[in-house]
């Protein structure tokens, strides 16, 4: 849970009944609620009830935006490796990871694909911050081939969490933005994991004054207590979808439990919590207790790379530092120091070789502290 359960306070009067079938709603209840810079310019919103429905609707959009403004040859997406955006065909299909994906590429439809930041493991053999952010010279590269055929460049912004939380250099997505406005293409940003607090800011795109065209929410909206997603845009791409009745612009879209409202009661509720507690003001000391105490992770022998953004944490284990050759799959190393943490009272999640810390917005201080103790124990007992 992102938020505090034992305040009882996820309450709130039920709004409208199930909005299937109904279009592209105008933000009511919620609007103004916490959502802040990236939201104050996104004035419309579909409802649905997880990150995959919620990307699928944004590539839905993106590209009948197009066909309704008669621009036709706008029919692809770019996407980065390493991505992740749901398990749906329509999410895999933007999605950029081999173990998750491969198999069931028959199905998918082709994007094009450009590599996404790795630093630590950079595909150009450069460093950050003297490579001056040189990956993204390849996305220009491939728009400037493209971008006639490119409805959208779909994102996670600042962070890939399932690739093992891979951080952007900063610049990255501002840069990226810069190139969708100059290539004329939607700028479609998936934050389902990164939303809501979990970078340290309401949206990461705030981090970079970035606003995408197209926002994907999820997850944290109601602070995980029952499924809602939305999937936002502007005034500018809503207004495509209007026209006369013949002409059939209309979004030919839904879900069973569009706008469901006591998902929306709670997400109502946790956005008014965000408000009351000051969430965001009261992470801040949080996250920088955790990237203090995550400073002597480094002098570990087995410990290659430590990447954080605000709550979002990848310690990437290695075979040896020195050369940053991995641990083998079968090792399973990641999964062995999960196990070492759960017999110490901490439930973690690895993604292969790293160790995910994704801590709720709400934990304590003597809690994160216990927390990174366990973990960096967990860690030294199985690699040394």
């Amino acid at each position: 849970m992102s938020m505090d359960t034992g305040r009882g306070r996820l309450t709130h009067p039920l709004p409208n009944p199930p909005l299937e079938g109904a279009g592209v709603f105008p933000l009511s209840q919620g609007e103004g609620r916490g959502e802040g810079g990236v939201c104050s310019e996104l004035s419309k919103v579909f409802y649905s009830d997880s990150g995959s429905t919620s990307v699928e609707i944004a590539l839905k959009i993106a590209f009948q935006y197009w066909q309704n403004k008669g621009v036709k040859d706008k029919t692809r997406f770019l996407t980065f490796k390493n991505a992740y955006h749901g398990d749906t065909i329509g999410s895999v299909s933007l999605g950029g990871m081999e173990l998750f994906h491969d198999i069931y590429r028959p199905l998918l439809f082709q994007t094009i694909q450009v590599n996404s930041p790795y630093c630590y493991r950079c595909h150009l053999g450069r460093e950050y911050p003297s490579c001056k952010v040189a990956c993204i010279k390849e996305v220009e590269d491939t728009l400037k081939k493209t971008h006639n055929e490119v409805a959208a460049l779909v994102i996670e912004p600042l962070v890939q969490g399932a690739a093992g939380m891979l951080v952007q250099p900063t610049g990255f997505l501002k840069e990226l933005r810069r190139l969708c406005d100059k290539y004329k293409i939607l700028m479609i940003a998936d934050e389902v994991a990164t939303g809501f607090g979990r970078t340290g800011k309401m949206f990461a795109c705030e981090h970079e004054g970035v606003v995408p065209d197209i926002l994907c929410i999820a997850k944290g909206i109601t602070g995980g207590y029952l499924p809602l997603a939305a999937t936002l845009t502007t005034g500018e791409i809503h207004d495509a979808f209007l026209a006369e009745y013949k002409e059939f612009k209309t979004f030919f879209h839904g879900h069973t439990y569009t706008g469901n409202p006591l998902a929306c009661a709670a997400a109502i509720a946790n956005l008014e919590l965000f408000e009351r507690e000051e969430t965001l003001k009261k992470m801040q000391p949080k996250i920088s207790l955790i990237e203090e105490g995550l400073m002597k992770f480094h002098k570990l022998a087995h410990v290659g790379d430590i990447r954080q953004k605000g709550f979002m944490v990848g310690i990437e284990l290695v075979k040896k530092k020195d050369t940053r050759e991995p641990y083998p799959v079968e090792l399973r190393m990641g999964h062995k120091v999960i196990l070492e943490a759960r017999k110490r009272g901490a439930i973690l999640r690895p993604l292969g070789n790293v160790i995910v810390l994704m801590p709720p917005l709400s934990i304590k201080e003597v809690e994160l502290k216990r927390l990174l103790k366990i973990t960096y124990e967990s860690v030294k007992v199985v690699t040394e």
